[in-house]
């Protein structure tokens, strides 16, 4: 960006994070936990909002109160494109300020919310603020330190992400189970006035410059195409599975054109929203398609952690949130020793068994039923998070060291929007498999006749009801048979999902192969007309 000085040589950054880059990393992991933890602390109380939103017997489709993540990183990657452009604009401390407001502000409204699609809207608004805090703070901070401590800076941006998935379900089922599911939003008010604080005494003053044209057209055909697209798919249990249904398909359909029209004018403006001219760099290439299919695998996947402690093993919320801890607490070992290890080694050496990692931890989910022991869950975890640490951070890290400077800004731009799309991709897709699992559930005779039930209660919605709402399922007087085999197709149907993405993470193992696997030329300092630099 225009704002931020030209990378000096080499030679002039020390070799050790000094005080003044810590300053400004404080700034960016502030934005970022605000950011990546409201993610995760949604992910404990969508049971909540099944419950809260609807009635009984007939709480809301999974797959439709998902879309109050799907939503929320979606809007993030529609906003990240915008960043460089508006920062050269109106300046990067001014920028960021602004987006800390929206942020802020999308949170306390969200909190308002009347209606689950109400929710979902403010959700957007939250997002938008929310998605201009990564990609800013990742330029910032790349290019005040320099090519060669980006694996130490990327292990201090990873503190988001180690945080997020730890204490992100702690707080929400905290706040949820001792106040009410309201305070998942208002407590994001105190901390956006905090960050704006700090980033007002931390940040240098602004010195707007002339920008480079942006992309409007752009970003009308790519954001909501993916949307319309991800609408179709997420409509298809609501429609019973019948993809011929108008809702599914006509929404899918214009949505894949919308995406279509996006990649071909992608190539003819000489300032695309996305450069996908960058794709002729082949690591970065890889390591897009391994981050693409990696995400979304893993974080759909662990959307619906939560959820089965709550709703098949019957888990308040917070307790839920502390059994999901052992997958931050993996990562917390993993992301720093990865960080160290990039700026050492080729990334083909350190992805793969962190995906191996993986395989194995989700390979364990998989197995999962209605009494499967916690010694047996809470080790998967742990080592589903030991391999996240080891594969995220280095995937971004290898792809920006073969970048010019001048590229850097768009490769992140790139990075960022694949790893957000490929989140909402993963949520959608796992709400939609296990919602449809579930609806496959035969109707509990007689129940159709219930006050306030409009169709009868399902096995599978009973036996989740008698763990999530054991008040209101005690009223109901139903066959205990019939609950006990609902509980066992729910937790069937929890496994089956895991199937998918489990599936997902081994055929991710195909591109990462082809990831770097000998020493590689770093190319930041080529515009500066500084030779490259050996990097191992």
């Amino acid at each position: 960006m225009a704002t931020t000085p030209a990378p000096a040589p080499a030679t002039d950054y020390p070799d050790h994070i000094d005080g003044a880059v810590l300053k400004i990393a404080g700034v960016v992991v502030l934005g970022a936990i605000m950011s990546i933890l409201d993610i995760t602390v949604v992910n404990v109380a969508l049971p909540t909002f099944q419950a809260e939103f609807g009635s009984t017997g007939h709480e809301i489709a999974y797959s439709h109160v998902a879309w109050t993540v799907t939503a929320y990183t979606l809007s993030l990657a529609t906003v990240i494109p915008l960043t460089g452009w508006a920062a050269d604009r109106f300046g990067t401390k001014r920028l960021y300020m602004g987006a800390i407001t929206l942020f802020t502000a999308g949170s306390a409204l969200c909190a308002t919310a009347w209606d689950i699609n109400v929710l979902i809207g403010f959700r957007v608004l939250q997002g938008l603020g929310g998605g201009m805090l990564m990609p800013l703070g990742m330029t910032i901070m790349t290019r005040a330190a320099g090519p060669h401590r980006m694996g130490r800076l990327m292990a201090i941006l990873g503190v988001p992400m180690l945080l997020g998935p730890i204490m992100g379900p702690i707080i929400g089922g905290w706040l949820i189970e001792t106040a009410s599911w309201h305070w998942i939003f208002l407590i994001n008010v105190p901390l956006g006035l905090a960050a704006l604080v700090y980033t007002y005494n931390v940040l240098d003053k602004d010195s707007p410059e002339p920008s480079e044209s942006f992309d409007f057209l752009g970003m009308a055909l790519m954001s909501p195409g993916l949307a319309l697209f991800l609408f179709g798919v997420s409509s298809l249990p609501q429609e019973h599975g019948d993809i011929s249904a108008p809702r599914v398909w006509v929404s899918m359909v214009i949505g894949v054109v919308l995406m279509a029209s996006f990649v071909w004018h992608s190539f003819r403006p000489e300032h695309p929203l996305l450069d996908l001219r960058l794709f002729r760099n082949r690591n970065l290439t890889v390591a897009i398609i391994t981050m693409f299919m990696f995400a979304a695998a893993f974080f759909g996947g662990l959307l619906l952690v939560p959820t089965y402690f709550q709703q098949i093993r019957g888990e308040s919320t917070l307790h839920a949130g502390l059994l999901v801890a052992p997958q931050g607490l993996g990562a917390m070992v993993t992301m720093p020793i990865a960080g160290r290890l990039v700026d050492k080694m080729p990334i083909g050496r350190i992805t793969p068994f962190g995906l191996i990692l993986i395989v194995i931890g989700m390979f364990g989910l998989t197995q999962v039923d209605e009494s499967t022991p916690y010694s047996h869950i809470i080790p998967m975890l742990f080592v589903m998070g030991l391999g996240m640490g080891a594969t995220m951070m280095p995937l971004f890290t290898s792809a920006l060291k073969t970048l010019t400077a001048h590229e850097v800004a768009r490769g992140s731009t790139l990075l960022n929007i694949t790893q957000q799309v490929s989140s909402s991709v993963g949520v959608a897709l796992m709400s939609v498999l296990l919602t449809n699992h579930l609806n496959n559930s035969p109707v509990i005779p007689g129940t159709d006749k219930a006050p306030g039930v409009d169709g009868g209660i399902t096995e599978t919605g009973a036996a989740i009801l008698s763990n999530t709402r054991p008040q209101v399922f005690a009223q109901l007087h139903l066959d205990p048979a019939a609950v006990a085999r609902g509980l066992t197709d729910a937790a069937t149907s929890f496994a089956q999902t895991y199937w998918v993405a489990w599936s997902l993470v081994l055929l991710t193992l195909v591109p990462a192969l082809f990831l770097p696997r000998r020493r590689e030329a770093d190319h930041y300092l080529d515009d500066e007309g500084v030779p490259p630099v050996v990097v191992s």
